[in-house]
């Protein structure tokens, strides 16, 4: 038995302008779209239910292209730094956070910025080291590819100032060769591999409160990478398995696995289900911006001696990607740089995907005309963060120079140019919130800010930016023929808005739309009041 959703604006995604009256659903399927009447009549005898919707307005259900679930639960069980504005503030919090904890108990907060400091001032080792010389702690940046630690926590993880950096990492030292506490990419890897793994009670802890979340803000479902982290492969799946039951809490989730653990999870003969899949091997070529370590071409404008850290050499990344080919098997390939995408394009015309399919470039930040003429001719999806552009301006000015700056965050350009796109967050580097992300597109501003927008010229329109989300993100996993639109035979995966971002006047009014509805497999897994 079905049901009839009426009364609303039904926008299907077929075009800027399609629209529908009703949808009758199915067994988690959508059946029919069309008129009201004409589906009533048609199927009366297998309308079990009836769901009207007052005037909202239903899309296809809203996917977040790239994420870490767990991370984000994780974050919103911890001590997190993403609201801090100055280094006094930010020691105030540890301080009063170590008051709740256990003699020796690690000390770890997340998502510190060091551009949202009002001082602009980096916390050093010596801070830390002052205050809780007794207790390891660790502060994990926003982009999560650097960290400060302080002397306890180097000490437990064997790093002196005779430690070499490790292949892709950089170990901070200042110029007599001290440890700074700042570590780099897989440097990080030290601290990782002694910190406390969280227990399996945690891990779905972590998983149920982030559902939560995402569903309140209108996602049916996240690409999320998260399995090659807390411990093992198989203890974090377990969790996924056992949060996300298939009644109680439905939910698309699309694994990425990091390359790290492949050889588990192929020996573990993993299948996918209509609610947990499993895509590309998820490589990482650079680190971020804020860190100086996305691998650049020429040095950074304010930091004439750095280009950046490659977390492979050309050669390396080659081999890397020619060890996925041979299990037949896709790449996502976290590219920020453009010297990271550029020898990432070296490595896949080198060794193509299976035929068929597409490779996943994550994050695309800059790419010159020449890349964008280069991921034209391979079949590849790009993954986009909308938000990045309000959050890195303007300081990321200063890192790249004007020239640069031209041909960065262009997510216009690069959807004028024919390639595919999908909108992700990146959470919890990015609140989840898709509502954000599209206004981030549409106006390349804060929330509050009044400017014409950064770079404006790569505005998108909000038909553009909803295709992110919905089209683009179905495509990044290879399931576009089951999302995406709301057509017969698709997924009965919708999100439902009290307000239309399709007809909108001024996109702030996406800033204060409510989500009535998330609808996954046909069941209301969050209904708003």
């Amino acid at each position: 038995m079905g049901t009839l959703w009426y009364n609303g604006i039904i926008r299907t995604m077929e075009h800027a302008h399609a629209r529908a009256e009703a949808v009758f659903t199915e067994d988690g399927r959508i059946v029919d779209v069309g008129d009201l009447q004409s589906l009533e009549k048609a199927y009366k005898p297998r309308v079990f239910s009836n769901v009207d919707l007052q005037g909202a307005t239903m899309f296809p259900g809203f996917v977040d292209s790239h994420g870490h679930m767990m991370g984000f639960g994780q974050n919103l069980l911890r001590l997190n730094l993403s609201s801090v504005t100055s280094s006094r503030q930010l020691l105030r919090e540890l301080e009063n956070e170590a008051t709740t904890l256990e003699d020796g108990e690690w000390l770890i907060g997340e998502g510190w910025n060091e551009n949202n400091f009002s001082d602009q001032h980096m916390i050093r080792k010596e801070e830390l080291d002052e205050r809780f010389p007794d207790r390891p702690v660790v502060l994990m940046r926003i982009c999560r590819h650097a960290m400060i630690v302080n002397s306890k926590a180097m000490q437990l993880a064997g790093l002196d100032r005779s430690t070499p950096d490790p292949s892709g990492g950089v170990i901070g030292k200042d110029e007599k060769g001290a440890l700074t506490g700042l570590l780099l990419d897989e440097a990080q890897d030290f601290i990782q591999r002694v910190a406390p793994d969280p227990t399996e009670a945690v891990l779905e802890k972590a998983l149920t409160i982030a559902f939560d979340h995402m569903v309140q803000t209108g996602l049916t479902g996240v690409h999320t990478e998260d399995l090659a982290y807390y411990g093992s492969f198989s203890r974090v799946l377990r969790a996924y398995r056992k949060t996300f039951d298939e009644e109680k809490r439905k939910f698309r989730v699309h694994h990425l696995v990091n390359e790290h653990v492949l050889a588990d999870f192929l020996a573990s003969e993993q299948t996918s289900s209509d609610f947990q899949t499993f895509g590309a091997v998820k490589i990482f070529a650079d680190g971020a911006l804020g860190s100086h370590s996305a691998w650049l071409l020429e040095p950074y404008t304010d930091d004439p001696r750095n280009r950046g850290v490659a977390i492979y050499s050309p050669g390396a990344l080659k081999a890397a990607v020619k060890r996925i080919r041979e299990k037949e098997m896709t790449v996502a390939v976290h590219v920020i740089g453009d010297a990271a995408l550029a020898y990432t394009l070296d490595a896949i015309e080198a060794h193509p995907p299976p035929e068929g399919k597409k490779d996943r470039l994550i994050h695309v930040q800059i790419a010159s005309e020449t890349l964008i003429r280069r991921m034209r001719q391979l079949p590849v999806v790009l993954d986009l963060q909308p938000r990045f552009t309000v959050s890195d301006f303007p300081w990321v000015k200063k890192l790249l120079g004007r020239e640069r700056l031209s041909y960065s965050y262009a997510w216009k350009t690069l959807l004028q140019s024919g390639l595919v796109c999908a909108g992700g967050s990146d959470v919890p580097i990015e609140p989840p919130d898709p509502l954000l992300g599209l206004h981030a597109a549409i106006t390349r501003r804060k929330p509050g800010e009044a400017h014409a927008g950064f770079l404006p010229d790569e505005k998108l329109s909000a038909f553009e930016a909803v295709q992110l989300y919905t089209r683009g993100s179905a495509k990044a996993s290879g399931d576009d023929a089951h999302y995406g639109w709301i057509s017969p035979g698709y997924r009965a995966d919708f999100t439902v808005l009290d307000g239309d971002p399709l007809s909108m006047e001024d996109p702030d009014e996406l800033l204060h739309m409510k989500v009535v509805y998330t609808v996954v497999d046909e069941s209301i897994m969050y209904e708003y009041g």
